[in-house]
């Protein structure tokens, strides 16, 4: 029997992917355990869905160092400590260098098709509303792994949704992460797995094998 992958799950609002993540692993769909959960805001509810579901919770600001990389060595640290496998950034807002020690093992997830609508300042509402403004006819959301630069490593998969003629930005948000409650945990599934493979900018799934 394989060993459930430990995650360290990082936010910096509400918390739905989280919630995602420890209501799959509740149900038996996803063979992980959220180990801890490290937040760039002390106001962020998901601190309190965590706590709800009795996993330990970290704020980390970078305001509260003198340097950005003190904040990104603190921040490292409690990952390190909670001996994580993978970290997944759930709806944090804050680009955290990636330790040499966890390069290919942190995810994200983006409510847009990357590499369009995306980078500093696309988050949360905006992404939707700019993917309207524009007039496209399909969205959908990218997990992707993460490097330095905003929603630009390489990517994982994607999960395609139609962009209706009477949306708004929340209808078209609500479609969006349907798909991301999806597509997030299949992304962790392959990793655990052992199935994902990079090279260079492509990521490859490669089959599942048997024993």
């Amino acid at each position: 029997m394989t060993k459930a992958i430990k995650l360290a799950v990082l936010i910096s609002g509400g918390g739905t992917t989280l919630q995602n993540f420890i209501d799959k692993i509740a149900a038996g769909e996803l063979d992980a355990s959220v180990e801890v959960v490290i937040s760039s805001s002390k106001k962020a509810f998901g601190l309190e869905r965590a706590r709800k579901a009795g996993i330990a919770t970290y704020v980390r600001r970078p305001k509260d160092y003198v340097t950005f990389a003190e904040f990104a060595d603190v921040t490292w640290d409690v990952i390190r400590r909670f001996e994580a496998d993978l970290v997944c950034l759930a709806g944090y807002l804050k680009l955290l260098p990636i330790a040499e020690d966890y390069v290919g093992r942190v995810m994200n997830i983006h409510p847009a098709l990357i590499p369009s609508f995306c980078g500093d300042g696309y988050y949360g509402h905006a992404v939707h509303q700019a993917v309207l403004d524009y007039g496209a006819k399909v969205s959908g959301c990218t997990v992707h792994f993460v490097d330095g630069v905003f929603d630009n490593g390489p990517i994982i998969l994607q999960r395609t949704v139609p962009v209706l003629d009477d949306d708004d930005a929340d209808t078209l948000a609500a479609r969006v992460f349907e798909q991301e409650c999806l597509a997030y945990p299949e992304a962790i599934r392959l990793f655990a797995a052992g199935r994902l493979k990079s090279e260079g900018r492509r990521v490859r799934v490669v089959p599942e094998t048997t024993s």
